[in-house]
């Protein structure tokens, strides 16, 4: 155990483009790679999943991947959605730091990292914020 805290000192953003259907939960089939983490490791705080237009009701995952195995961490429902002048697509915060699991955000390791998929061949923009320790 650290002798004194340990803050993140650089800022880290990943984003990817998920749009490939994968049904799958145990971490095969196509997974976007949103973030990778550096030598020395990080913490993702939150994520954010944008859809970039209609939806239908599905679900989108966020696994972590060690280098050689991805685990899912959470599945995110996704509505059906039309969207239209006055009805935003789907969005939604993953807040790891004030999640029910961590105080501290998602930690990991150097190399590990924050992968995503979609059930439905829908559009997804998905962006994570971190910080390199």
């Amino acid at each position: 155990m650290a002798a004194s805290p340990q803050f993140t000192g650089t800022p880290l953003f990943g984003s990817a483009v998920v749009s490939t259907a994968n049904t799958n939960r145990d971490g095969s089939g196509t997974l976007a790679t949103v973030l990778t983490l550096p030598a020395g490791g990080g913490r993702i705080d939150r994520a954010v999943l944008k859809a970039t237009g209609n939806t239908t009701a599905g679900m989108l995952r966020l696994f972590v991947h060690d280098g050689t195995t991805a685990r899912c961490i959470t599945e995110i429902p996704v509505p059906a959605i039309t969207v239209g002048a006055t009805v935003a697509s789907f969005e939604t915060v993953i807040d790891f730091a004030t999640g029910e699991s961590s105080a501290y955000g998602l930690v990991l390791p150097a190399g590990h990292s924050l992968r995503a998929c979609t059930h439905v061949a829908e559009t997804f923009h998905v962006m994570a914020f971190g910080g390199q320790f």
